[in-house]
């Protein structure tokens, strides 16, 4: 049976996911789930180099203002141009260099 992290690699292969859709997809809830997956995609980031692959990052995003934040493993709790936390997750995929 494949690990957590080796299936996430396998979903993000075939296409884009937010972290919230990945710990659905994955059956994980509770409290920390968006922090367990966050870790994970961090870890895998490092695999992925090693492979030759790379883990994009389509930034979140201010639902109310459309700020743009920086691409990077995190979910933003507030947008600091508008201060609206009706934030788009970041959605995570992985391609080949």
């Amino acid at each position: 049976m494949a690990t957590r992290r080796e299936r996430i690699i396998s979903l993000l292969e075939e296409r884009d996911y937010s972290v919230s859709e990945l710990a659905q997809v994955l059956g994980i809830r509770g409290k920390g789930s968006k922090k367990l997956i966050l870790e994970d995609l961090k870890a895998i980031q490092k695999i992925l180099r090693r492979e030759g692959k790379v883990l994009l990052v389509k930034p979140a995003e201010c639902r109310k203002c459309g700020f743009v934040f920086r691409p990077e493993i995190n979910i933003p709790s507030r947008c600091p141009r508008c201060k609206s936390e009706w934030i788009e997750e970041p959605r995570f995929r992985i391609a080949e260099r």
